[in-house]
């Protein structure tokens, strides 16, 4: 009879084998962060988000234990899935406050488009790994079409929010790959006039019989509420100028934790979701804002240190957008919270409360850890 004894150190060390270190602290941090705030701004559901942190824990490790090669034979199946499922939104999803995002498929109601945060950089890596050492320019504007389709669909729901996150996944693989500034300058320069020519033409072009092309009212009330939060101060303007004022009421130190007066006389919309960077800076102010992002400029920097060890040029590209994306994530969020930026319902990574959304992000750190495992099996 063998002399079998549990030794419970082996066993932890072999369950977190899978994990990277710096990048399950850094995640840990973040996530501690939403806890604490959570406490003050929404302490009902320290219930539910435990449970979606403990879900999005199991399927970050799963996906780290999940090798690179494995990950290349699903990129075309899952992204053809989720556009089939975004023309089945389309054509069937059920409507919401307007929107057509959720498809009923009788077990339960899904938003496809979070699926295509994950499917666009898998596609487009696999894409461009499939055409290593033939590539030609052609090859980006195929990419760029493969892109387009699903940024399209998730538009026209409308989500602008989620478009803009998988435009910029899509790109990120774009950019890694080699796309030239010959093809990039053009759109900088016409982006870059736009929105100068928005600016500058406010007071005329947001005038109620004047129409955007290619946007929705809302979505044109949006921008310019963001010129001009006074222009609605009771509607769409209320979440830029309340948002203001309990950053700026922070000061260096903050109130204290749970003494922030703009989140507890409610006065601060969407406080434990897209929100939730206000509610943190006025009661823990300028330093807890500088801890949080320093955090981030953490997570990106071991981020794009894996990208750039990663064995293959499908683990590169993968690894770097899925690194950029979590740096969009954080921008867009703290700059329309801040004013800066439109209010386009974007989270704030590993701190909003949310399932999907921590789920979906999860699920790419899990994919960073994977390749920095298997970062020395160039045959993979």
């Amino acid at each position: 009879m063998s002399d079998f004894r549990f030794d419970p150190r082996k066993w932890l060390l072999r369950v977190l084998s899978p994990l990277d270190g710096p990048l399950a602290l850094i995640v840990l941090a973040l996530m501690g962060f939403s806890t604490v705030v959570m406490v003050s701004a929404s302490p009902e559901r320290l219930d539910t988000l435990a449970l979606n942190v403990g879900v999005a824990m199991v399927v970050m490790w799963v996906a780290a234990s999940v090798p690179p090669q494995r990950m290349m034979t699903i990129a075309l199946p899952l992204y053809v899935l989720g556009v089939v499922l975004l023309i089945g939104v389309a054509l069937f999803g059920d409507v919401s406050k307007g929107a057509r995002r959720w498809l009923n498929i009788g077990v339960a109601r899904i938003q496809p488009s979070e699926l295509m945060k994950i499917a666009m950089p898998l596609m487009l890596a696999w894409y461009f790994q499939s055409r290593e050492g033939v590539l030609r320019v052609r090859d980006f504007f195929i990419a760029a079409g493969l892109l387009l389709l699903p940024v399209g669909l998730i538009a026209k729901q409308p989500d602008l929010g989620t478009a803009i996150l998988v435009a910029a996944a899509g790109f990120y693989v774009l950019f890694f790959a080699g796309l030239t500034w010959r093809l990039i300058l053009p759109v900088a320069v016409v982006g870059i006039v736009a929105v100068a020519s928005i600016v500058a033409m406010g007071d005329t072009i947001c005038q109620p019989d004047v129409q955007w092309p290619g946007l929705r009212d809302y979505q044109k009330h949006r921008v310019c509420t963001l010129l001009d939060p006074t222009s609605d101060p009771l509607g769409k303007g209320f979440h830029i100028i309340q948002s203001t004022i309990a950053i700026g009421s922070g000061g260096v130190i903050g109130k204290g934790w749970g003494n922030g007066t703009q989140t507890h006389l409610d006065f601060l919309p969407e406080r434990h979701t897209d929100f939730i960077f206000a509610v943190l800076t006025e009661e823990f102010g300028l330093a807890g804002a500088a801890v949080l992002v320093v955090l981030y400029i953490l997570l990106i920097f071991r981020g794009l240190f894996i990208a750039a060890g990663a064995p293959t040029l499908f683990s590169r590209l993968l690894a770097g957008a899925l690194t950029l994306i979590f740096f969009t994530y954080a921008f867009v969020n703290m700059g329309m919270v801040s004013g800066i930026l439109p209010v386009v319902g974007v989270p704030l990574p590993f701190v909003s409360y949310g399932g999907t959304a921590l789920v979906t992000l999860c699920l790419g750190i899990g994919m960073l850890m994977s390749i920095q495992r298997h970062r020395r099996r160039v045959g993979t």
